[in-house]
């Protein structure tokens, strides 16, 4: 019997860089190399939601350290974000992080998968600098080009 849990603990130790980091790397370079920009922005919702997840727990570690099963609650939940049929990471950036940024006048309009097929329209490269003089430092009290 000691041998089984000593099996299943290795396994459960490699089921979340699969599930967080191997399947993802791999997922996002299929989505590079399709031509739908549905599965981009799928992709590209989960690694900046990854990205935070990530950066949210290295600041809560001493409370997190206490949570007996947070590593069982993160993959489970990284996993509804990466798993295609829930398409939790789309999700989530729409219903949320999208809504912050258009408070903050960053985006202007909702995103789905008809507004993926009309992403080439002149309105985006608006949107993009928008977003870039957002983030983007300004240089001695002037806007950097």
């Amino acid at each position: 019997m000691g041998r089984f849990w000593t099996s299943v603990t290795y396994l459960h130790s490699l089921a979340g860089p699969a599930v967080m980091l191997v399947y993802p790397l791999y997922a996002s370079v299929m989505a590079m190399e399709s031509t739908s920009k549905v599965d981009d922005e799928q992709w590209l919702a989960y690694w900046i939601l990854y990205s935070f997840l990530t950066l949210l727990e290295m600041l809560l570690q001493p409370l997190l350290q206490w949570i007996p099963i947070w590593y069982d609650i993160k993959l489970v939940f990284v996993a509804w974000l990466v798993l295609p049929q829930f398409r939790g990471a789309a999700f989530i950036y729409d219903r949320f992080v999208r809504e912050k940024l258009r408070r903050v006048g960053v985006a202007t309009k909702p995103r789905s998968a008809s507004a993926a097929a009309t992403a080439s329209s002149p309105s985006k490269g608006k949107d993009k600098n928008k977003f870039v003089d957002f983030i983007s430092p300004k240089k001695g009290g002037q806007e950097a080009y």
